[in-house]
């Protein structure tokens, strides 16, 4: 899987994001590419980034950088560690969920 982006390490890992559980690449609804995160995503496309829709919370949209699985947006939003290879997630990512998926904005 081709993961676009700024990219440091072939785990996904980006020049913003680079922590040791940094370890995930979303595909973006809009394009349909994987990225590691939003900046990456403004970065290197023309286009705003689409928010996948609850709807579509079923598509393989998830990237695991360990292992190179993948899960649906549904299975990531439900975990904390990779289903397949047991890697860690970065549970800060929860902060920016609105930034991929259509969820309500965080409050202050």
């Amino acid at each position: 899987m081709q993961v676009f982006g700024q990219t440091v390490d072939d785990e996904t890992r980006c020049v913003h994001y680079r922590t040791p559980a940094d370890i995930v690449a979303i595909k973006f609804a809009c394009c349909g590419r994987f990225y590691p995160c939003f900046l990456c995503h403004t970065a290197g496309e023309m286009h705003p980034a689409r928010q996948w829709p609850a709807s579509e919370w079923s598509e393989p949209a998830i990237l695991c950088g360990a292992c190179q699985g993948t899960l649906s947006i549904t299975d990531y939003r439900q975990v904390t560690r990779c289903p397949h290879c047991s890697a860690p997630f970065n549970d800060g990512c929860r902060a920016h969920a609105h930034l991929y998926f259509e969820v309500p904005a965080p409050t202050a």
